[in-house]
């Protein structure tokens, strides 16, 4: 298990890691352990632009297929091209090697994120 200190979530149960101006986006452990086992990830081109809210992809799990939702805005400068071979990442260490896109110029107006207190007391 990774630190998870200092991460933001979102109602959709995404969450977004800020360093300046950019910052790196996938789902949460509670999401993951939501779907199952992971066996496809769908995610945006490189250079594609995105709005904190905006749908960004596709998880697909054993059980369902769910929409991802972009916590912040921004400009796609990064997947992670591991999910396409290896989606159980997400499962594994969705705060570490289970990333899913990096932005440029993160942007967080149009959605209100959550502490890391916050949102466990809502997917309590």
């Amino acid at each position: 298990m990774r630190n998870t200190s200092g991460l933001r979530y979102s109602a959709t149960h995404e969450w977004a890691s800020l360093s300046g101006t950019g910052a790196t986006v996938g789902i949460t452990d509670h999401a993951a352990a939501q779907l199952g086992d992971v066996i496809f990830v769908e995610l945006p081109e490189v250079g594609q632009s995105l709005k904190a809210g905006e749908r960004f992809g596709v998880i697909e799990s054993v059980k369902a297929a769910s929409d991802l939702y972009a916590p912040v805005g921004g400009t796609v400068v990064e997947v992670n091209t591991q999910l396409t071979s290896l989606p159980e990442l997400v499962n594994s260490d969705p705060f570490g090697d289970g990333w899913m896109v990096r932005l440029s110029g993160a942007d967080e107006a149009g959605i209100e994120l959550m502490s890391e207190e916050q949102y466990r007391v809502l997917t309590r």
